[in-house]
């Protein structure tokens, strides 16, 4: 079984945020960056990898996935800040 990874994406330092699940993270952002990802990624230009976490087996990685949709966005918010506080974009150094 293939690895699986959850991601947030942002629009900016506090804006609009996105979860998603891959298998091909890298594959995944760039679609969402070149505007085809997602309808919402594009109408609400949410395109910076703020977080990521990897799991060996994708089944792991959907059920994060499942459970972060459910979390208020201050914890979200706080998730990312712990590992990324300047809100960098992680694309370019994953």
């Amino acid at each position: 079984m293939p690895q699986g990874h959850v991601y947030i994406l942002a629009s900016k330092r506090n804006g609009t945020l996105y979860i998603g699940v891959t298998t091909d993270l890298s594959a995944r952002v760039f679609a969402h960056r070149s505007g085809i990802g997602s309808a919402f990624t594009k109408k609400y230009g949410v395109k910076h990898l703020v977080w990521y976490e990897t799991y060996d087996m994708v089944a792991d990685a959907i059920q994060r996935e499942t459970t972060l949709k459910h979390w208020l966005r201050k914890w979200k918010l706080e998730l990312i800040e712990k590992s990324n506080p300047n809100w960098d974009d992680l694309y370019e150094t994953f």
